[in-house]
């Protein structure tokens, strides 16, 4: 549980709200400081400057600093008064004023020679104070002579005695206090959004679970479109990929059982009953063998094919061919089977045509698939329609159709017409040899050229008529520089 995503999270944000919060006190207790201390030598700076003529009074009364101590300590001098007063009023004596103006202020008088004759504190009693320390002090005259010199500065500001002491000690307990409240709504806020970040990884993380066990049924639901919307989908894609793979393989597997059960069983029977006697072991048996043989080495070859052209290792020659001189050589080949079944060839070539780059003996064979395919459904009487012409719209492709005049194929059955050993009619495939593999090796042959194929059936005229059965159409790309 320590482990989980979420605590890492909410102890990485917690590690940064306690930086932020530390950060954070620190400059601001460091402002304030700052800012008083400024506030409090000025004002020092100022109170030196109205001391100044109390202290220049005093000393022309006795032209001496003798018994200034307990002058300054004795409350009869203000320096908001500009002057000694008498207790009533004038200073900051006993009453409301009194001495508070000194009290977190330290009172440093220097002489005309810059010896110090009194420190509040009494640490620089006697001690001669340089240029620079006088620099900052207010000076004392009397008749325009020099005679001493004022120093007011600021105790220490950050002691608790005192109202500024006491002042940022409040603020820094209010910083602190504020940084808690904002760091527990903070990671109350981070939690809900936390969760709700992870809530789909831990989906994802149950689903991925249930299909390594197996399941491949599991989906995630897709909750945005951010990068975890997108995680989401892809991860339902693959899912439904792994199915739809897994459907394909126990299909495949049981077609190729079925397939391989049907032409061993012909011939294990036929062998049987010869070895019985009930058959003869003559020349139409072995055959007939050799003829159940034939169909397994073809079925083997298509599976083999199929296997090549899907993982992409097929073996393709591509070379600049002549489209209509294949499709010419693939229909003279044919033309006797088609005339024997009582069905006609019918060519549009156009002169022309822009040049292909295919293995043409693989193009050769899609197109003997697809006439194969055609001449089986196709009724005596009928006819075969070849067709070659330029792509529509592009001039990138070549477009080569075959057309019949067939039943047709049903809209339930064209979806699944390039699947692996599917067969729209069972019982007629059987019966013509067909393996249920053409259509799947046409559709990987031609996509394998980085062309298309696709099927229309039934085929209509513009004004609603059924014009043909079945209409499959290949696009295979020009070559360059074709003429």
């Amino acid at each position: 549980m320590r482990n989980s995503l979420i605590f890492k999270l909410l102890g990485a944000f917690l590690l940064i709200i306690v930086i932020g919060a530390l950060v954070n006190s620190r400059l601001t207790s460091r402002a304030m400081h700052d800012a008083f201390s400024l506030y409090s030598t000025r004002n020092s700076q100022a109170w030196a400057e109205e001391l100044s003529p109390a202290l220049s009074e005093y000393y022309s009364r006795d032209m001496s600093w003798q018994g200034v101590d307990s002058f300054l300590q004795s409350g009869s001098v203000s320096p908001l008064s500009g002057g000694m007063g008498n207790g009533q009023g004038g200073g900051f004596g006993p009453g409301p004023g009194g001495f508070a103006w000194m009290a977190n202020q330290r009172v440093i008088l220097a002489n005309g020679q810059g010896i110090v004759i009194y420190d509040t504190s009494g640490e620089m009693q006697g001690h001669e104070l340089s240029a620079e320390e006088l620099s900052i002090g207010s000076p004392v005259l009397v008749n325009g002579a020099l005679v001493g010199t004022v120093l007011v500065t600021p105790r220490n500001i950050a002691s608790t005695n005192t109202p500024a002491g006491q002042f940022l000690a409040s603020v820094n307990q209010s910083i602190v206090i504020s940084a808690i409240i904002a760091g527990f709504i903070s990671l109350l806020l981070g939690a809900v959004l936390f969760f709700y970040v992870t809530l789909p990884l831990r989906q994802l993380k149950k689903a991925a679970g249930a299909i390594s066990g197996g399941d491949l049924s599991q989906r995630v639901a897709i909750r945005s479109g951010d990068e975890l919307g997108e995680l989401s989908q892809t991860f339902n894609q693959m899912a439904e990929n792994l199915d739809r793979a897994e459907i394909q393989r126990k299909r495949l597997i049981a077609d190729v059982a079925h397939e391989l059960r049907t032409p061993i069983a012909v011939m294990q029977a036929n062998q049987e009953a010869m070895l019985d006697g009930v058959l003869p072991l003559d020349e139409e048996q072995v055959a007939a063998l050799l003829n159940q043989t034939l169909l397994l080495k073809r079925l083997v070859g298509d599976l083999r094919l199929l296997s090549l052209a899907e993982s992409g290792e097929l073996n393709l020659e591509k070379q600049v061919t002549e489209v209509d001189a294949l499709i010419r050589e693939v229909a003279d080949r044919i033309l006797v089977q088609a005339q024997e079944n009582g069905v006609s060839l019918e060519l549009s070539l156009p002169a022309h045509l822009p040049r292909v780059m295919v293995d043409p003996w693989r193009i050769a064979q899609v197109l003997n698939n697809l006439i194969g395919n055609a001449l089986r459904y196709t009724p005596r009487g009928g006819k075969i329609h070849l067709e070659a012409r330029e792509s529509p719209g592009t001039a990138a492709y070549v477009e080569v159709s075959v057309t019949d005049t067939g039943p047709g194929i049903g809209s339930a059955d064209l979806p699944y017409v390039f699947d692996r050993f599917y067969r729209a009619d069972q019982s007629r495939a059987h019966a013509s040899g067909g393996s249920g593999l053409g259509l799947a090796i046409v559709k990987q042959l031609v996509e394998a050229h980085g062309g298309k194929v696709s099927v229309i059936s039934p085929v209509f005229t513009a004004s609603g008529q059924q014009e043909y059965g079945t209409r499959f159409v290949v696009t295979l790309p020009v070559a360059r520089n074709s003429g």
